[in-house]
């Protein structure tokens, strides 16, 4: 199985409009970050987590090849928001998006052309697949089961898939849910920066400490913003097996 980090990033992704910090004014191309997504491949199935506003740009890069299923996290704008952009995808049949019922009221929301009765030709055709947490999902050679994190108030999706846990945007999990999280190998989790305490994102250590709990072998950090500090900087100072990941990283799990 391969990972692909296509956006590592957070809302505002990194360079920051306007902003002339060192992160933002870098000539390392790690120092770009565009809003969270990852693609997760075998040599016969092809899942996609998240589908943001800068899906475009990140696809181009990849071969272009049948998206069986598309993951979301949540119903924010920068884990959605390029959903219109999968329409290519469309010519290999209609794409399954499976998420929980306020990502899907969300989907709904932001792309009612693609649900009217009567739809304008080309809009993508999406099927809207409406899962709850611990429910396993099956496609191809690879099984999914989602589990829930808390972003602030706001309960969200993470995925488990074999040896591999995904979670973005969690501020806390319920011990109940670390279940899910035995026997991981590799563990992708977020990190907003190292100070400046968020309402519903963790910092740093908060991650590294999380990482602790769970023992997976391998761990990289994603959702960073540019608070976190150049991306070399940051992997000096980082424990052995926590990595900052990068956009375009690639990982064979």
């Amino acid at each position: 199985m391969k990972l692909t980090f296509l956006g590592t990033g957070t809302s505002c992704g990194v360079p920051v409009i306007g902003c002339q910090c060192e992160v933002c004014q870098s000539t390392d191309p790690k120092d770009k970050r565009t809003r969270c997504s990852v693609l997760v491949e075998t040599d016969s199935t092809r899942l996609l987590i998240d589908c943001g506003p800068d899906f475009r740009q990140q696809i181009l890069p990849q071969p272009f090849r049948k998206i069986d299923a598309i993951l979301v996290t949540h119903a924010h704008y920068d884990h959605m928001g390029g959903m219109d952009d999968i329409r290519p995808y469309c010519q290999f049949g209609e794409i399954n998006v499976y998420a929980d019922p306020q990502a899907c009221q969300g989907m709904l929301e932001m792309l009612p052309y693609c649900f009217a009765e009567h739809r304008y030709p080309g809009v993508p055709a999406i099927q809207l697949k409406e899962i709850q947490p611990h429910e396993p999902l099956s496609f191809g050679d690879l099984e999914v089961v989602p589990f829930q994190v808390m972003h602030g108030k706001l309960p969200i999706l993470a995925y488990r898939i074999g040896d591999l846990a995904y979670i973005t945007d969690m501020k806390t999990i319920d011990e109940s849910e670390m279940a899910y999280l035995k026997g991981v190998k590799v563990l992708v989790v977020n990190a907003l920066r190292y100070d400046k305490p968020h309402h519903s994102h963790q910092l740093v250590d908060d991650a590294v400490e999380f990482i602790r709990r769970v023992g997976a072998e391998r761990n990289f950090l994603i959702h960073s913003c540019h608070d976190i500090g150049l991306h070399a900087e940051v992997n000096k100072k980082l424990p052995v097996g926590i990595q900052l990941a990068y956009d375009g990283q690639i990982i064979e799990i």
